[in-house]
């Protein structure tokens, strides 16, 4: 599809991603994230003992045989560039360090479309989200910080209700600024609210996406028969040995404008999304947490619709996929579902192939309220470079999939075109509480090619904050510049004089091509200076309020590298002094309930005892809702009961309104009677991610 090919229906309903920012495990930035995920490296960490100990881990759990020393780790997410965005010292150390991984990935996302930060349109909205905080905890259990600066503002600076806020005001950004939650699906739900916002004119620019930065310290987790985390530190989707996900970390945001507009503008356009949809599970299910096939079914053909096509156009769906057993057999039943016919002529990768699926949690883990940005991102990705990413550390797809028309992608290969429609790929997210979230991407309209003219020089600026940093920006400028699709000069000087910052550090080459560009950057970056004089680059030097030409012949925003950040680090707030949680006593303190009558019952009891943290034999007296229970507990005192007992428990068991005590005696009675009916078969329990 060219540009004026484009039909007046579809550039109506149609919204351009015009630039991503993203910082991911293993990935400072969106080329390596990219080199990683084309190349199915997983980029999850293993840490030593000496690298947990460092970070203050407590050494009794680290002894703890359940001890997982892995997570999707974010380097440096304790560094910032205060400085660049206004801070003094004393608020960036009490800055969360969430807040500032996000406000310079909206800086970067920003500078991919094009746009400079601090000059971007006016009626630019932000809708974003995050995840919970280390960081924000301790810092509002610190009477110290607050005595120093305020309660008030300790909460400003750390509460994730001011994510969108602070960019906003950062950036002078003068649209809606909304703080979205959905847990798990936060991200992709920000995009969702964001492309409603610039179809209903709310603004004319937006920035989507979001953060999780739990804590910058290297940590593991403990694995839980029966709980959502995996037991080796590694996500395995839709593969018949998955077992859990692995928490992760990562932020990313994206920059939204009407294609139309977009189009018109000359932006660099990314990729298109065709429609979004967005549906709860309501009470339909069998507790909170718990996911329900139906509404994320619903979401996936509604989204779909909105975009004026049938699902089994798709070629390729990234799914929620966290590698835990029953999440990803209800998802792939509801994919299935939605997706029905994708092997049929004009669907899929081709005919009797059917339609791709991955997860990027095999690669990073699951970020939490950044999990739909990373596989939005990742979608994005794949379609400009024509190629489907692997998803790493599979060995055999589950079962379900061989009567599905979805197929799992275990190695990179080529993403067909088709004739008569364009690449095409549903990115599905889910949260704990039924959020349901898909969006329908397609492939970037090509951009025109323009007449050529006999080139001409022209004056390239830069600038930064230091002289290391000039540096590094004109070395990452000159390899930009000899790739095989490098802009044009013009291009490149109508970028970085109207799409970047004006800072005190500055230089300029003057060139007429991109090798030429590209050689003088060299040198530049190795410090020495272009030898052709030009006045207005003299001015530019001298920190003068350049204004330049207009340049011969129509110029567009092209990608460039992104401002190199270099902040110091402001490190992070802790609970490492943080009191012990109390553990459950072995031995249950006498109560006039009766105690088991046999060894089974008494194992069972204690089992139940334990899940549900009851002061002893006594709270058995109450139903399993009346003591705390919910569907995420459920899964695990299942899995212990299958695991440790033998005993398979169905899920209707939990809901009946019974004493705790009775349901002991039935569980017993399953065992002894052999009438287990395939429990965790029916058990719809089990979520996700932990928010």
């Amino acid at each position: 599809m060219t540009t004026e090919e484009a039909a007046p229906h579809e550039l109506e309903s149609a919204v351009a991603v015009v630039g991503m920012g993203g910082r991911f495990p293993g990935a400072p930035d969106l080329d390596t994230y990219w080199a990683n995920l084309r190349d199915g490296v997983c980029s999850l960490s293993a840490f030593t003992e000496k690298e947990l100990l460092a970070d203050g881990a407590d050494p009794a759990e680290l002894r703890n045989p359940a001890y997982v020393p892995a997570q999707g780790y974010v380097a440096d997410a304790d560094r910032f560039e205060a400085e660049l965005f206004g801070f003094g010292r004393g608020e960036a150390a009490a800055l969360d360090p969430q807040h500032r991984v996000l406000l310079e990935t909206a800086w970067s996302a920003l500078e991919d479309a094009g746009y400079a930060p601090l000059d971007a349109p006016s009626r630019t909205g932000v809708y974003v989200g995050g995840s919970p905080t280390e960081h924000a905890l301790a810092a509002g259990t610190n009477p110290a910080l607050a005595a120093s600066i305020g309660a008030l503002q300790v909460r400003i600076l750390t509460d994730r209700e001011f994510l969108a806020p602070w960019i906003s005001y950062r950036l002078g950004l003068q649209g809606p600024s909304m703080t979205v939650q959905t847990a798990c699906s936060t991200s992709l739900t920000a995009v969702h609210v964001a492309v409603q916002a610039l179809l209903l004119g709310e603004c004319d620019m937006a920035l989507a996406g979001g953060v999780s930065i739990g804590s910058v310290r290297r940590q593991g987790y403990v694995h839980y028969q029966g709980g959502i985390f995996s037991p080796d530190g590694r996500c395995r989707p839709f593969d018949e040995k998955a077992a859990g996900t692995v928490p992760g970390s990562g932020a990313g945001v994206l920059v939204l404008r009407r294609l139309e507009d977009a189009l018109a503008d000359g932006d660099p356009v990314r990729a298109v999304i065709r429609g979004t949809a967005v549906t709860n599970d309501g009470a339909g299910k069998v507790g909170f947490t718990a996911p329900g096939v139906d509404q994320q079914t619903a979401a996936i053909t509604e989204a779909w619709a909105a975009a004026g096509l049938e699902p089994s156009a798709a070629q390729y769906v990234e799914a929620h996929g966290t590698g835990t057993e029953l999440g990803d057999r209800i998802e792939l039943e509801a994919a299935s579902a939605a997706f029905a016919g994708g092997t049929a002529a004009g669907g899929g990768l081709g005919i009797g192939v059917g339609i791709g699926i991955g997860s990027v949690k095999s690669n990073i883990g699951h970020a939490d309220a950044a999990a739909g940005a990373a596989a939005l991102i990742k979608t994005i990705l794949m379609l400009e470079h024509a190629t489907l990413a692997p998803t790493v550390d599979v060995t055999r797809p589950v079962a379900a999939l061989r009567n599905s028309p979805l197929r799992l992608v275990t190695e990179a290969r080529e993403w067909p075109s088709r004739a008569g429609l364009p690449r095409l790929a549903g990115v599905t997210s889910v949260g704990i509480g039924g959020t349901n979230v898909h969006v329908v991407v397609q492939e970037a309209p090509e951009r025109r090619s323009r007449a050529s003219a006999a080139p001409q020089p022209v004056v390239l600026p830069l600038s930064a904050r230091t002289e290391t940093q000039l540096s590094l920006l004109a070395d990452r400028l000159a390899t930009r510049l000899r790739e095989a699709d490098a802009p044009s000069a013009a291009d490149v000087a109508h970028t970085l004089r109207n799409g970047r910052v004006r800072m005190p550090v500055r230089a300029y080459v003057v060139a007429a091509g991109p090798r030429e560009a590209s050689d003088k950057l060299t040198a530049l970056a190795e410090g020495r200076r272009d030898a052709t004089v030009d006045p207005l680059g003299e001015a530019w030097l001298r920190g003068e309020g350049v204004t330049w030409p207009a340049l011969d012949g129509e110029v567009r925003r092209v990608r460039l590298p992104a401002y190199p950040f270099a902040g110091e680090s402001y490190g992070a707030l802790t609970l490492r002094g943080a009191a012990p949680i109390p553990s459950v006593p072995e031995d249950p303190s006498p109560s006039p309930s009766p105690s088991p009558e046999s060894e089974l019952e008494t194992k069972v009891a204690e089992l139940v005892i334990e899940a549900l943290d009851l002061d002893g034999a006594g709270g058995l007296a109450q139903t399993y809702f009346e003591a705390g229970g919910d569907s995420l507990t459920a899964v695990h005192l299942a899995g212990r009961l299958r695991d440790d007992l033998g005993i398979e428990v169905p899920i209707q068991l939990f809901l009946e309104p019974i004493t705790l005590k009775d349901m002991t005696t039935r569980i017993v009675e399953m065992k002894q009677n052999g009438d287990a009916d395939g429990a965790l078969d029916a058990l719809l329990a089990e979520f996700e991610a932990e928010a």
